[in-house]
């Protein structure tokens, strides 16, 4: 065997033991399901793909990498380089994850009708049901996207989707299903969602009150701007005295050096937990962060944005210059790969005493 098989060989079965430990745990119970908060929404993205399981690479190669092993992210999963349709191997990892974080909600990556994301809705529907785990929707920009197919899209989902138990009806907000719409300023005119906005609520990605008429609320995503606040406190006071939604977003950090050669975007360091625990603070400080009612966190699992809480591997393939979460909370080696989650649920709980 050559080294690099071995080298290949070594991390497959490192990622194979990997989800065998966190799959070995029964599925949630009705009072374990109850004590997940309906007020910390995680983006969550199911785009990603493998040969032996979809048939071909998705995202992984994104920057010009070549997975397994080689991967377009500054960290590297410990579930290694996976499939978002292995619903019963590294979706059902995820749930389980995201239970042990405390968020009782997802906020799903959909791209548009008959899209890979939409084809990987149902399979993650059900594994999340398995963990008493509810679905949003977070409706990005897709080719083509108005205000118009927005309506249409809400439709869909509510028609195709909402029958399922881990559908979310948000309870504090009359049992609405909830739709967050990213990049919701490329659009001027969102005066169409005036059909869908009373039995829905639709967040708009910003913190600019002039740009939500027609909407249920605001977020940010943004979690490099989690950071300083800019807006939130502003944001809060208006969503609260006009009946709204405040949804911040928090992030643990941000860096996409590989999967985006060139870009210019600043880099968020983590700062062994110190940022996550800024943005944090900054959400749930009254005079910062507006009072918000729910937070949502970015992310569960954007890879190519180094802002992921899933488990990120302590061993990664060696010479690509990945990062690990090594220090993070003063946990290195296996114990840190989920120190995020962890930090995450301590966070949950602090805003559920203030709510």
């Amino acid at each position: 065997m050559t080294a690099g098989a071995k080298r290949r060989n070594s991390a497959f079965i490192a990622a194979l033991l990997t989800l065998l430990c966190v799959l070995w745990a029964p599925p949630a119970s009705e009072a374990e399901a109850a004590k997940l908060s309906t007020k910390v929404h995680l983006f969550y993205y199911p785009w990603y793909g493998n040969p032996e399981v979809g048939g071909e690479w998705r995202h992984w190669q994104q920057g010009g990498h070549t997975p397994p092993q080689d991967v377009g992210a500054d960290l590297y999963p410990a579930l290694g380089a996976y499939d978002s349709g292995d619903v019963d191997g590294a979706v059902a990892a995820h749930m389980k994850w995201i239970q042990r974080s405390g968020a009782g909600v997802i906020v799903y990556s959909w791209w548009g009708r008959g899209s890979y994301e939409d084809r990987m809705a149902r399979g993650v529907l059900d594994a999340a049901a398995k963990r008493g785990i509810k679905v949003a929707w977070h409706i990005e920009p897709y080719e083509g996207r108005t205000a118009e197919s927005v309506v249409a899209d809400i439709a869909y989902i509510d028609q195709a989707y909402g029958g399922h138990p881990a559908f979310f009806r948000a309870p504090d907000q009359g049992d609405r299903p909830v739709f967050y719409v990213f990049w919701s300023l490329q659009i001027a005119d969102w005066t169409a969602l005036d059909q869908v906005n009373g039995d829905n609520v639709i967040l708009a990605q910003t913190t600019d009150a002039s740009k939500i008429a027609h909407f249920s609320g605001m977020y940010t995503y943004d979690g490099i701007a989690g950071a300083t606040a800019p807006g939130w406190k502003e944001a809060g006071a208006y969503a609260k005295e006009h009946g709204l939604i405040w949804a911040p977003s928090v992030a643990p950090g941000y860096v996409d050096d590989r999967a985006v050669p060139g870009n210019t975007t600043p880099t968020l360091g983590r700062d062994g937990g110190a940022t996550y625990d800024k943005e944090w603070s900054n959400a749930l400080d009254p005079v910062i962060g507006g009072d918000p009612t729910w937070v949502s966190v970015t992310s569960f699992n954007e890879w190519h944005e180094g802002s992921s809480i899933e488990p990120a591997s302590s061993t990664p393939p060696a010479g690509f210059g990945y990062q690990t979460f090594s220090g993070a909370y003063g946990k290195h080696g296996k114990a840190a790969e989920t120190a995020y989650l962890d930090r995450t649920k301590f966070w949950v709980k602090a805003f559920e005493r203030l709510r």
